[in-house]
């Protein structure tokens, strides 16, 4: 357990704390100050009668005054020397004096003798209890000083996590949606678990496997899985563990962990987030950082360095391969890099039975139509997915989670929370069904590839008043120049059926205008879809491979070149709006009559709603056709 102190460390700690207990009980009873006398002011006292009692030891004398005839304390019976300290009111050297005892015995003051060896109490409490604290102060501060775990000299070790053959229970029963990694991946089983099988015809084992793939895919899952099925102790650590503000440090800890692979071997050592580490060297304006090049130079050395039979293998992910440096991607590093993508839609089916294995599904729930309902999730959101509905499920108080549960769950996931104190007008909500109504119908007929699954005017997130889901009929990995001219038309399609029904536009429509933009400017300057710039790429970078589509690096134009791009996605945009507008006043009906049923409803989806697109699709031969791009 975290934190826990060894019974060593208890125990000490219980004598330390006792012993500063009696010291306050000590000075607690001991706490009256004696009057000092001197030797011949003591015997003056004695003559005048005013000594009542004195103790005697080897190098002082203590005594207490006599109480006046009238006060209580002449009337109390002697007591006894107390057990802490006395009760005495002054104290006096003692000296060399025959003559004391007898008179002591003419003035009647009772006397008695004192050993010194009482005092080494006191002498311990005062003198030995600070030393003890300060020896039990600076063993703990060595304690942290040193190896320890968090001590200052412990920066060297390895932060990673080490997971025993027995503690790690992945396998790749339980991962699904990325089969031909797993392939490639089995291959590294064997090389752990057999490695004479290879060895023996001159074959070398991979020293390492890069996982690339979008966030959420499931790169530590499949890596845990690995290390599962082979039964090898797995070290997992994070590529910003090893950075640290003092120099040095990092390349101690990457000696470290593979030290500690090494005495354990067969392992595997995963290493997540890679490019904290592995940038390139030397990149950006200023200069690469010289504690993460130091590091990511023992990376590379360690790793060059393995024995041809070590059984060690480093296993690393990322989504940004692009910015990793070269070094570490040539053959004999990282020897093999796996592509863990999204999953299709057989793989989500996959994935959601996995997650949905402990959850109590209703009779209805129909997996498959989640998952084609879900396209472009990853593993980690259909998790959520799965989640969210058992969520939903219990707040109703429902046994099993229903089909409507986990629709929602979608729409939460997609859109956001519903924002039920988010009231619209009469007004409003007249303009956003016309909006969404209108993202409907241009996307049913000029973009046939994908379905309309659902339209909604129910607020939701921090600005949506509504969305239309429109979902792919298939998985796909491109898209055609007539399918992106679709898409924008689509997305304007909101903006135009409110200038075609109420003469002016809102503001609800700049989240469109700001896609369809990204878009046209893809099309400009990565895809070369534009005759007037021609089939020439303006990127600057790289661009990086598992980024949302929206990204764009800075260019490196002239001005001319420039304003043409501009002109070519600005054109781009008006045609595809003139589709839009052209498009819903060929189906004004169908667009009047599903924006009333939206108003009435607040969401269409199902039978309802196909039946209305039905009424679109029907018209569909009087579409516009793709306007032709104006003469250089």
């Amino acid at each position: 357990m975290p934190g826990a102190q060894s019974p060593r460390t208890r125990t000490g700690l219980f004598v330390i704390l006792a012993l500063l207990a009696a010291f306050v009980l000590v000075q607690f009873f001991s706490s009256n100050k004696l009057e000092a006398l001197r030797y011949d002011e003591f015997k003056v006292l004695v003559r005048s009668g005013q000594v009542e009692e004195v103790w005697i030891s080897t190098d002082s004398i203590q005594g207490r005054k006599r109480a006046s005839a009238d006060s209580p304390e002449a009337a109390a019976p002697p007591q006894q020397e107390p057990l802490f300290g006395t009760r005495a009111d002054f104290e006096t050297t003692r000296v060399e004096d025959e003559e004391l005892t007898r008179e002591l015995e003419r003035y009647g003051v009772r006397y008695s003798g004192r050993s010194d060896g009482g005092q080494w109490i006191f002498m311990l409490l005062y003198v030995g209890l600070p030393l003890l604290v300060m020896i039990w102060f600076w063993r703990g501060m060595m304690r942290r000083v040193g190896g320890g775990a968090g001590g200052i000299l412990s920066f060297g070790k390895s932060k990673g996590k080490v997971f025993s053959e027995k503690e790690v229970k992945v396998t790749f029963d339980d991962v699904a949606g990325v089969d031909e990694a797993k392939e490639e991946l089995q291959e590294i089983i064997e090389f752990l678990s057999n490695p004479e099988k290879f060895t023996r015809i001159g074959a070398r084992i991979p020293k390492g496997v890069l996982l690339v793939g979008p966030p959420g895919t499931g790169k530590t899952l499949l890596a845990r899985a690995v290390a599962g099925e082979a039964k090898v102790p797995f070290f997992s650590i994070s590529g910003s563990e090893f950075v640290e503000m003092f120099v040095g440090v990092g390349a101690a800890r990457v000696r470290d962990l593979f030290e500690q692979a090494k005495a354990q071997a067969p392992a595997i050592v995963f290493i997540d987030e890679l490019d904290a580490l592995g940038r390139s060297r030397g990149a950006g304006v200023m200069g690469g950082n010289e504690e993460r090049e130091q590091t990511l130079n023992q990376l590379l050395v360690e790793m060059d360095g393995f024995e041809q039979n070590a059984g060690v293998i480093l296993m690393a992910a990322t989504n940004r391969p692009e910015i990793l440096d070269g070094a570490l991607l040539r053959p004999g590093r990282f020897d093999r890099q796996v592509l863990v993508d999204r999953p299709d839609r057989t793989g989500r089916e996959a994935i959601l039975r996995i997650h949905a294995k402990d959850v109590k599904l209703a009779d209805d729930v129909d997996l498959g139509e989640i998952a084609s309902r879900t396209p472009g999730f990853a593993g980690a959101d259909l998790a959520n997915i799965v989640n969210e509905g058992a969520l939903l499920a219990a707040r109703k108080g429902q046994d099993k989670v229903e089909e409507e549960d986990l629709s929602e769950a979608i729409d939460r996931v997609v859109a956001g929370l519903e924002k039920k104190n988010r009231i619209l007008t009469e007004s409003e909500k007249e303009r956003v069904a016309y909006h969404e109504s209108g993202h409907a119908i241009v996307g049913e007929v000029l973009a046939p590839t994908e379905r309309v699954a659902k339209i909604s005017i129910i607020p939701r997130g921090v600005a949506a008043l509504g969305y239309t889901m429109q979902l792919p009929m298939e998985d796909r990995y491109l898209l055609t120049e007539s399918e992106l001219h679709g898409k924008l038309a689509a997305l304007l399609g909101g903006r135009a059926a409110e200038e075609i029904v109420f003469g002016e536009l809102s503001t609800g429509a700049s989240n469109d205008l700001s896609r369809a933009t990204e878009i046209a400017r893809a099309m400009v300057v990565d895809y070369g879809m534009s005759e007037k710039i021609g089939p020439i790429s303006m990127a600057k970078d790289r661009r990086p491979a598992f980024l949302p589509p929206d990204y764009h690096p800075g260019r490196e134009v002239g001005d001319r070149t420039a304003d043409a791009i501009d002109e070519e996605i600005r054109a781009l945009v008006e045609r595809a709006a003139s589709r839009a507008r052209e498009t819903l006043t060929t189906h004004r009906a169908v667009l009047d009559a599903m924006a009333r049923r939206l108003i009435e409803a607040e969401h269409l989806e199902g039978d309802d709603l196909r039946s209305l697109l039905d009424r679109a699709h029907a018209a569909k031969p009087r579409e516009p056709a793709l306007p032709e791009a104006p003469a250089k």
